[in-house]
């Protein structure tokens, strides 16, 4: 078995996290052809371009009833109904269609009508789980955008909101809507200067290291979040690869054998019961 990436493992074992979200099914994500020979950098994709992409994967049946639906938020007279043409046009496009980014949109466009700190907080996370996976890098902008603008939001209701904070940084620090490195770096430590016990920021904080490849910097935050939630598999799992990584066997056979405890996954605990043997011998 060749040496674990960190982000395999743990995608491997949060994938039960991932299907019980959003279903048994895997999300497609429409193809969003770009014109290479545009100039224009800062040109960020429309909304339109990406949910006509996704309508043309569409079978005929779904394009009649998306048109239904499309066809009834126009008729939504009140913010109720409006709201729930959304939610039914978000979980058409994730249940019917399996289809992540549209599903995204609309969950964001109900967000911003209700206009609660708790639900644009809420969407905006749902973008930014997905923003470190998506290899489109037109779409990775827009999304981007997207949970930036809902972050926004969110902290103009409640600028005292941390973890709205600590979400708006890590848009900076994963989508790359900055010049700026340090811009989103930046929002998370003023979190992190006023509690150090934020295992949100700490997290976000350890996992810029690690793409980084700032190791010593990611181990620091892992430590610190492992002493606040010793059962944190996730801290766990991201010490064991990072010792693993850095040559250090002790700790990563330590970290390894202790994420045992809480997996229950069967391949997920194969592969590590096969990393702890060759990190043994």
């Amino acid at each position: 078995m060749k040496k674990p990436q960190w982000i395999t493992i743990i995608t491997s074992v949060l994938l039960v996290a991932v299907i019980y979200f959003f279903g048994r099914t895997t999300p497609h994500r429409p193809e969003v052809k770009v014109d290479e020979h545009d100039h224009q950098a800062e040109r960020i994709i429309s909304t339109d371009t990406i949910l006509n992409a996704a309508k043309r994967e569409l079978k005929p049946e779904q394009v009649m009833r998306l048109a239904t639906l499309e066809h009834s938020i126009s008729r939504g007279d009140v913010r109720e109904q409006q709201l729930k043409v959304y939610h039914d046009l978000a979980h058409f496009w994730l249940d019917s269609a399996h289809m992540l980014i549209p599903y995204l949109w609309y969950e964001a466009e109900a967000a911003r009508l209700e206009n609660s700190e708790k639900t644009l907080t809420f969407a905006a996370r749902l973008i930014l789980d997905n923003l470190p996976r998506e290899q489109n890098p037109d779409l990775k902008k827009w999304a981007a955008f997207q949970a930036k603008d809902l972050f926004e939001r969110s902290l103009k209701l409640n600028p005292n909101n941390d973890s709205a904070r600590i979400g708006l940084g890590a848009v900076y620090m994963f989508g790359n809507i900055s010049d700026n490195p340090m811009e989103g770096i930046n929002k998370i430590r003023e979190v992190v200067d006023r509690d150090s016990n934020n295992v949100y920021a700490q997290m976000t904080l350890a996992r810029g290291s690690l793409i980084s490849g700032q190791y010593d910097k990611a181990i620091d935050r892992l430590q610190s979040v492992y002493r606040i939630e010793p059962t944190n598999l996730e801290a766990i799992l991201l010490l064991a690869d990072v010792y693993d990584r850095t040559n250090d066997k002790a700790n990563a056979i330590k970290f390894y054998n202790e994420s045992l405890l809480y997996i229950q996954r069967e391949d997920a605990r194969v592969d590590i019961g096969k990393r702890i043997a060759e990190l043994s011998k």
